[in-house]
Parts: structure tokens; C-alpha cells; sequence
């Protein structure tokens, strides 16, 4: 069973992804499972029972303004599952807001330009081909900013 030092996540109620920081410098890019359009919590659960991290960080997230209710509610759901899995699982959490984040790498809201940075700074890594894939390519980003601040907690 291979160890990761960090798991870092983009979450989304059906877009969100993953990055697996290992100890061994391996990096490994995945979208959060979902059911139903929603987190598959048993299938993350088994993630994290299959590659269990030492801690996570996660991109604090809050509803949009103009944001529809329903979409807002399904994404606090989400957040929510991905919580809830990560802390029953013991793997201790650690949020940061896309600001501080994104102002490290001076990026604006634009995730082609997210990806872009994260495609430079992880040229061999695969899974961030498409436009789609920004979701992965941010939380990469976000998982490399948490290890060079040297915050791994």
C-alpha cells in the first residue's frame, strides 16, 4: 500500500479533482469520484483506504454571488462529503482560500491559465491534456504551493 505525503483537492460537486503527492517525488493526477452527480463518498473513502495520505489540503471554497440555490447547495454537499471523508479517515485537513493561493502563483480567475503554469511546472505529469482537465491542474497547483510554503502539516 503506497503512502502518500499529501492529497491535494480542487473539490466540485462533479468536477472535482485530485492530486497524490508521494514521498518518492511521484506526483498522480485523478478526478474525485462521483455518483449520481454527486462525491462518491464510499469510492473516496476507498481511495483513501488504498493511497492514505499523511494530510490534505483543500481549496477553501464558498458560494458565488448569482450562483444559483440548487447548484450552490449541490457543491455544499460536496465539500461536505469530502470533508467528512478526509477527517473519518483521520487524515488531518487543511484549507486554503484560492486567493492566497492563486496570488502565489499570481493568477487571476482563469483556469487555461492555471493550467498552463501547471503543465510547465509538471511537464511529465500526466492528465492535464484538455481544457476540462482544469480542475486537476489546480489542484496540483494547490498541493505544490502547500509543499513549497513548507506548511505540510
Amino acid at each position: 500500500m503506497a503512502t502518500a505525503a499529501l492529497i491535494a483537492i480542487d473539490p466540485g460537486a462533479v468536477s472535482g479533482a485530485v492530486a497524490y503527492f508521494y514521498e518518492t517525488g511521484a506526483v498522480v493526477l485523478s478526478d474525485l469520484p462521483v455518483v449520481d452527480g454527486q462525491v462518491d463518498a464510499g469510492e473516496f473513502a476507498r481511495m483513501l483506504r488504498v493511497y492514505p495520505p499523511k494530510a490534505a489540503v483543500v481549496e477553501r471554497v464558498s458560494s458565488m454571488p448569482k450562483q444559483g440555490v440548487a447548484s450552490t447547495f449541490k457543491f455544499g454537499v460536496a465539500v461536505g462529503i469530502i470533508h467528512g471523508v478526509l477527517t473519518g479517515h483521520g487524515v488531518p485537513l487543511n484549507l486554503v482560500t484560492p486567493g492566497v493561493w492563486k496570488k502565489y502563483f499570481n493568477l487571476g480567475p482563469d483556469k487555461e491559465t492555471a493550467r498552463a503554469l501547471a503543465k510547465r511546472l509538471y511537464p511529465g505529469i500526466q492528465g492535464m491534456e484538455r481544457k476540462k482537465d482544469a480542475g486537476r491542474a489546480e489542484a496540483l497547483l494547490l498541493g505544490h504551493y502547500w509543499l513549497e510554503k513548507g506548511m505540510f502539516k
